[in-house]
């Protein structure tokens, strides 16, 4: 009997070696995007990259340090606030997480990386493209898809260069994001020649844009600008029909450049006015783009956004730092960041000195039977 329960209690022992042994070897990664409200399919489908690469490192084995980790995705919502994002943050430093993949909007993504930057805590961000975000200074920063400036530029050069478009007018949704790409864009123009006719102003709430398009009807621009998310481009595109103005061309940036435009204009007519940017190649002119995108498309069906190839690369560069610094410590990891050298799904990744990606793609897209097609 005394011999049973030795056995029982070395097995017992054993077992919480095991179980403690395990705990240790859990890596956090944290994932912050907007999982409710009105930019909810925009999160969805980050969360989705971050989760697929979570899945099929830890399907692959990973090894830091000589020690076989298991990779653990710790998801969060920021509902597209600033304050939320900003208190999220702060939850995610305090969790101890290993490394942060995020977060979607500027406007989240700014503030949130000082409290990154405070805790130490690294991050990546594919959808965020406010230019400011890298030039705060931070060492732990980093954004893995080109920024307004290249998104801003790229709109502006096509509309003068290929379009001969002569008379804009611009619409922003004062976020960091809306705001800044517009700000871009508007210079470039006016640097090419072309005339700035009118500048209105809504928010990323807003549904009703009648007052502004009538006041932009006036004027009779070539184009509209918009700087803002699809949630409001669908509804902005099915007023600029209702109002006649199906001549003139929309352009905007990643935010309005998804499959959900086409949903959120309600069938409008004038979708294929549309020209808009992203900040990477297209998914057949990545290195494994369409491969890649089959698997997501058999894991989550009808959920492809944009931005879930970088966040699921995001999640990759930030666990080949780890590997190669032979540790889960961001104190001990973060420094291996700057030394990239990783061959993701979107490109090969390596960053500039104040975090940016070397490099960086950027696409254009129209609209044709319904279907966002590249441009080149």
């Amino acid at each position: 009997m005394q011999v049973k329960l030795n056995v029982i209690v070395g097995a017992v022992v054993a077992m919480c070696g095991v179980a403690a042994s395990a705990q240790d070897a859990v890596v956090k990664i944290g994932h912050v995007a907007p999982m409710s409200g009105g930019q909810a399919h925009y999160g969805k489908d980050n969360e989705n990259g971050a989760r697929m690469a979570v899945e099929d490192l830890n399907a692959k084995g990973v090894v830091i340090g000589g020690k076989k980790v298991k990779l653990e995705l710790v998801a969060e919502d920021d509902a597209a606030d600033p304050k939320q994002g900003a208190a999220v943050a702060t939850k995610l430093c305090d969790a101890k997480v290993n490394g942060v993949v995020g977060h979607l909007n500027s406007g989240t993504t700014i503030p949130a990386s000082k409290i990154y930057n405070d805790c130490g805590l690294p991050m990546i961000t594919g959808a965020a493209t406010n230019p400011k975000l890298t030039q705060q200074g931070f060492k732990n920063v980093y954004r893995i898809i080109a920024n307004d400036n290249a998104l801003g530029a790229g709109l502006a050069l096509h509309a003068t260069n290929n379009l001969g478009v002569k008379k804009v007018a611009i619409v922003d949704d004062r976020t960091a994001y809306g705001q800044g790409v517009a700000e871009v864009f508007k210079k470039t123009a006016q640097a090419k020649g072309v005339q700035i006719v009118d500048e209105q102003y809504t928010n990323d709430k807003a549904t009703d844009f009648t007052a502004i398009l009538t006041a932009i009807k006036a004027k009779q621009p070539d184009a509209i600008f918009y700087g803002g998310m699809d949630t409001q481009g669908g509804p902005l595109l099915r007023q600029m029909e209702q109002l006649g103005l199906t001549n003139v061309k929309l352009f905007g940036g990643d935010g309005i450049c998804t499959a959900e435009l086409v949903k959120n204009s309600g069938g409008a007519k004038t979708i294929e006015n549309v020209v808009c940017a992203e900040g990477g190649a297209s998914l057949a002119k990545m290195p494994s783009g369409n491969a890649w995108k089959a698997r997501y498309d058999a894991k989550y069906p009808g959920q492809f956004q944009v931005y879930s190839p970088y966040t699921y690369d995001a999640v990759g560069v930030l666990v080949d730092a780890m590997v190669k610094a032979g540790s889960t410590d961001p104190k001990v990891y973060g420094p291996q960041l700057f030394k990239s050298d990783y061959q993701g799904v979107t490109t090969k990744i390596g960053f500039e000195s104040d975090g940016e990606l070397k490099n960086p793609a950027m696409t254009l897209y129209v609209y044709k039977d319904g279907k966002k097609v590249p441009l080149n």
